[in-house]
């Protein structure tokens, strides 16, 4: 009788899991919207320039700048969505609605095992520091040959590791 108890109350506690559904979709909300601002304003600094005929140092990689920094916010609301849409398939239940629609093929939702999530999340989360990357590149200043030469390897080495990383997981 008591272990009766226990592990209904034990499978009831997976709606825990409804809390990180619920503040990761937050989470993801939050962020799309603080990104669409930074295009927004990019866009107004853009609209600015060409009208007032202002030209201010370092305009591009600031343009390019924003628009990178807001893609790496939606990449990181992207992976709040996965994780969110992740743990609710896992722990709770399958979502009908994308079942339902035929549409498109739902690859993106068919997340199977913890495995799966961590492997989705963890290729966005690359994406992620690689846009980071390219942004940081893209404001430095290089002077010697010699930091140019760094900058040409630490390219080589993030292009080899996203080569492996698309190798890997198509196995099974």
């Amino acid at each position: 009788m008591l272990e009766k108890i226990f592990e209904s109350g034990l499978w009831g506690s997976r709606f825990m899991v409804l809390m990180a559904v619920i503040f990761g979709l937050i989470g993801a909300v939050a962020l799309f919207i603080v990104a669409s601002f930074d295009i927004y304003d990019t866009a107004k600094l853009v609209i600015n320039t060409y009208v007032n005929h202002h030209h201010p140092e370092h305009f591009h990689e600031l343009v390019v700048g924003g628009i990178i920094g807001a893609v790496d916010l939606y990449l990181i609301g992207v992976v709040m969505l996965l994780f969110s849409f992740g743990l609710y398939e896992l722990f709770i239940s399958d979502i009908d609605a994308a079942r339902e629609d035929t549409t498109r093929e739902n690859k993106i939702l068919s997340i199977h095992s913890l495995d799966q999530l961590k492997d989705k999340i963890s290729k966005v989360i690359v994406m992620v520091l690689v846009v980071g990357f390219f942004k940081k590149v893209g404001l430095a200043s290089y002077q010697t040959p010699l930091e140019l030469l760094y900058l040409a390897l630490s390219i080589t080495a993030v292009a080899v590791g996203l080569y492996f990383l698309s190798k890997v997981g198509h196995h099974h």
